[in-house]
């Protein structure tokens, strides 16, 4: 078996410093802009930040893959040429894109940098990779997070470049880069300003009886019970009550998160280069924690052992975990 790359979540210099220290192959970061798809206060790095990041990991024999995963509207492209210039002086070993013109951009101006294709691309057919490869000179695809082992397998036989699977972390049911929910109601964009539910229009309500009430703006998106742990407010996984249903109920997506543990071995026999740890906004000990885990049941497989985590549950959304499509396409 070929030692796939572990690749972890970088959402500040600490954690990023964390996740290399934890045993990352490589960490994923975005700057303090639209550009990348985690664009919150108190996220992400600035110029200077980046470049220490870069000389931390390298000294360290680590990666640095720069997001810039955002898909940019008119008038504003010279930010996302910025941010891929910027990463490049920086020296970046790659550069995570999703729009089209940002993937040209890479290849015309910085042929010499590694480009991967973001999930948010949604690219889920060869054909659709194939693409990228010849025109952009794609290097790495990450799928979207509705495809089977098998059918990865089959992918991965008919593609010239490696891909790179999501393994734990958020479970991204939306359709890959097409969510508008968030912009419907904050008229922010996940995918043109990187933000989904911005933090500064969140609000929690707590009762008398301890309950606490979830908003998003002008939008009651769920109530938890005394009980209940209340979430961070995101659309796609509110509770909603409608005309032909009293009881509240996921009307989208229910609070699960994706670890594909057990599924370790099967994803390195498809072929697949690479394992992705999903979470640039969880803390240093999540990142700590989960990506120690990954580290040691990765070097478990190619061991020829059979891979052992700690129980992770307690880090993943409603305390709820899932292998999702990847075992089958009728896990729901």
């Amino acid at each position: 078996m070929s030692r796939p790359e572990l690749v972890c979540p970088a959402g500040t210099p600490a954690a990023l410093r964390t996740a290399v220290d934890a045993g990352a192959d490589a960490v994923y970061c975005g700057f303090q802009n639209a550009t990348n798809a985690r664009n919150f206060p108190g996220l992400n790095f600035t110029p200077d930040e980046m470049a220490q990041g870069v000389a931390y990991a390298h000294d360290r024999g680590a990666k640095v893959l720069l997001a810039v995963n955002s898909f940019p509207t008119a008038g504003r492209f010279d930010l996302w040429r910025d941010a891929v210039d910027a990463g490049a002086r920086l020296g970046v070993d790659a550069v995570i894109v999703a729009d089209i013109g940002v993937a040209e951009y890479v290849a015309e101006r910085h042929p010499d940098l590694r480009l991967h294709l973001s999930v948010q691309a949604a690219a889920s057919s060869p054909e659709a990779i194939r693409y990228y490869v010849r025109e952009f000179g794609v290097k790495r695809v990450v799928p979207p997070r509705i495809l089977t082992v098998a059918e990865i397998r089959q992918i991965k036989s008919e593609i010239p470049c490696e891909i790179e699977t999501f393994v734990f972390g958020n479970h991204g049911l939306m359709v890959e880069g097409r969510c508008c929910l968030t912009n419907y109601v904050t008229g922010l964009s996940t995918n043109m300003d990187g933000v989904c539910s911005p933090a500064a229009q969140v609000h929690y309500d707590k009762g008398p009886d301890g309950s606490v009430t979830t908003r998003l703006g002008d939008f009651t998106f769920d109530c938890f019970g005394p009980d209940e742990q209340a979430g961070y407010p995101t659309i796609c996984k509110g509770r909603y009550t409608t005309p032909a249903r009293d009881e509240s109920y996921y009307a989208f997506e229910e609070p699960v998160s994706l670890n594909l543990a057990e599924l370790l071995p099967q994803l390195i026999e498809a072929g697949v280069e690479a394992f992705k740890i999903e979470g640039r906004q969880r803390s240093r000990a999540y990142v700590r924690q989960v990506v120690s885990n990954f580290r040691a049941a990765i070097d478990q497989v190619l061991a020829g052992q059979e891979p052992h985590l700690d129980d992770l549950v307690a880090l993943t959304e409603g305390q709820k975990q899932t292998v999702g499509a990847f075992g089958s396409k009728k896990w729901r």
